[in-house]
């Protein structure tokens, strides 16, 4: 039963990112973007990829639900599992180099709990 509420805990996580980047994050992100001198397809492009990442957690968290309910495999979390890890070592790599508000900012912390969620949730399931 453990490996089920670990991955209903990482589901929680990325859903609460999907929301917090998704709405909170894309205003914040937004506002700056808009301020800046960054050309309009430029924008509009920045705006996609930010919210390409919000798509990623909101099916991420579908799919650790899915797992955890049995209606997929648990092999099929490890691409969301690996993602998650290696986006907490971006965020660290790169928060430690010359992008060091980056450290001030959840994605590490949230991306590593999922990939740790995740990954001891779908080893307790098999």
């Amino acid at each position: 039963m453990p490996g089920f509420w670990l991955l209903m805990f990482a589901a929680a996580l990325s859903l609460f990112g999907a929301f917090f980047h998704g709405v909170v994050g894309g205003r914040m992100y937004m506002n700056n973007v808009n301020r800046s001198d960054l050309e309009p397809l430029g924008k509009s492009l920045s705006l996609v990829s930010w919210h390409i990442f919000t798509i990623f957690l909101f099916v991420g968290a579908i799919s650790f639900l899915l797992v955890g309910f049995s209606l997929l495999p648990s092999i099929a979390l490890y691409p969301l599992i690996v993602i998650n890890a290696l986006g907490a070592l971006l965020f660290i790599f790169l928060g430690f180099g010359n992008h060091d508000k980056l450290m001030k900012m959840p994605g590490a912390f949230l991306m590593a709990a999922t990939a740790v969620c995740g990954h001891l949730g779908a080893i307790w399931l098999v």
